[in-house]
């Protein structure tokens, strides 16, 4: 999960937490909240009503039994006045209470203010009612508001965090794509900071400025040993080879060294192609090469089989080619025939005789692929998975094997950013699709 979402989330979680708990306050508050509400209206109402008494209106309202009752139509509130005997040492009482009446057989939970007064020397119990289907709908009311307000605030921090994060990781995003992603090549880095406000990210810039001049001076450093291990170890080869092959012309010398001195260049063409071949991927991978050549794939591909065909015929092989595109793509030609060499050169090394090397392209997703298969030997599942690896022959008994084609083709591969993929039976035989990137 990248850091802009991970912060996004982190403030947005913490706000919701934060208006979680404020909501649930407020909902256990808010029944406390609407009966002291009620309260002070039932007051306010009592207060009214006996300011506005008379005592004409005080004896039409009691009946013969000394008590008056009235509600609305929907029973939500009601009214009862009633004479109560007089005690002038006693305190008036007034008190609030929560009970279940029934009205007309319907009950009604009710909250009721009871008041006692005085009026022309007698003694009223006035008592007011409001049903309690009023605070429950109320509460109902804020709930709803309540969780859209939290819905809201869920939407708008999130979305708000987001764009924040956006900004605030910009620097760090174009640090990554400018100084890490866009390098190909250690000595053409770029060590113009990136504009940024933030501490963190400039010490990030610096940090990695620094890190690419050490490699930079490394990679000089391997590139000049490259150069002097070619002249270094070849020259001499070289030399050994003329002074072996003047030997060869000597009348005098033996068959028995003859053979001696056969092998001894055998060997020093064995040693000199071995280190061409590490030199050679030495250098593709410190992208010493350069990219410039349009390579079209089918006029590279009938090269690499005219220049094979004598292999081909001395094994009996058949070579099929079925393109059914035009391929073509900038790349370093040398360098790709160099690859599509060893991979057929290896269809036909380990291929059975009579057998067959069939060249195909396909579409793996959106991406061109070709595929290089034998009717060979193949090879095992775990012998696979290193197939890449340097100086690994799995017990190869060919003499001109020295494991380093396929590391030749991975390197090369690498260098113009292709995808190899090896499958493989014993018995069977062997495919190589190399796959291209997606124009």
């Amino acid at each position: 999960m990248k850091l802009q979402l991970k912060l996004a989330l982190y403030n947005t979680l913490t706000k919701v937490a934060i208006i979680t708990l404020m909501g649930i306050l407020i909902l256990v508050s808010i029944n406390r909240i609407s009966v002291n509400h009620m309260h002070q209206r039932l007051i306010q109402k009592k207060n009214k009503l006996v300011t506005n008494l008379s005592s004409t209106a005080i004896n039409d309202l009691l009946t013969q039994q000394k008590t008056f009752t009235d509600y609305n139509l929907l029973k939500e509130e009601y009214i009862i006045l009633k004479e109560v005997k007089s005690n002038h040492q006693q305190k008036l009482k007034q008190h609030f209470s929560q009970e279940t009446r029934e009205i007309e057989g319907s009950q009604e939970e009710y909250q009721i203010l009871s008041a006692e007064f005085n009026y022309q020397g007698k003694t009223y119990l006035l008592e007011l009612g409001e049903t309690m289907n009023t605070v429950g709908q109320l509460e109902h009311t804020i709930s709803v508001f309540t969780f859209f307000i939290l819905l809201a605030a869920v939407v708008l921090t999130l979305v708000s965090d987001l764009a924040f994060s956006k900004f605030l990781l910009a620097p760090f995003y174009q640090i990554i794509d400018q100084k890490l992603n866009k390098v190909n090549d250690p000595i053409s880095f770029n060590y113009e900071p990136v504009k940024t406000t933030t501490e963190d990210f400039r010490i990030l810039d610096q940090s990695i400025s620094t890190l690419m001049n050490k490699i930079t001076d490394l990679f000089l450093t391997e590139k000049e040993f490259i150069a002097n291990v070619s002249h270094e170890l070849l020259t001499p080869i070289s030399i050994l080879n003329t002074r072996l092959e003047n030997l060869l012309n000597d009348e005098k010398l033996s068959v028995e060294g003859e053979n001696k001195i056969f092998a001894c260049l055998k060997t020093l063409n064995r040693l000199k192609s071995i280190i061409n071949s590490l030199l050679l991927i030495s250098k593709v991978e410190n992208n010493q090469y350069k990219k410039p050549d349009t390579i079209v794939l089918k006029e590279m591909i009938s090269e690499v089989y005219e220049e094979m065909e004598h292999r081909l015929a001395m094994m009996d092989l058949t070579f099929t080619i079925k393109l059914s595109q035009s391929y073509v793509f900038k790349g370093n030609r040398s360098l790709f025939h160099t690859l599509l060499m060893n991979i057929v050169n290896n269809a036909i090394k380990y291929n059975l005789p009579s057998g067959s090397v069939t060249i195909y392209d396909t579409f793996i997703g959106d991406n061109y692929a070709l595929v290089i298969a034998d009717t060979g030997q193949g090879m095992e599942v775990n012998q696979v998975s290193h197939a890449f690896q340097r100086f690994e022959k799995f017990q190869s008994e060919k003499e001109d094997s020295y494991g380093l084609g396929l590391s030749i083709v991975k390197s090369i591969a690498a260098f113009h950013e292709l995808e190899l993929e090896i499958d493989s039976e014993t018995g069977k035989g062997t495919s190589v699709t190399i796959v291209f990137q997606k124009k």
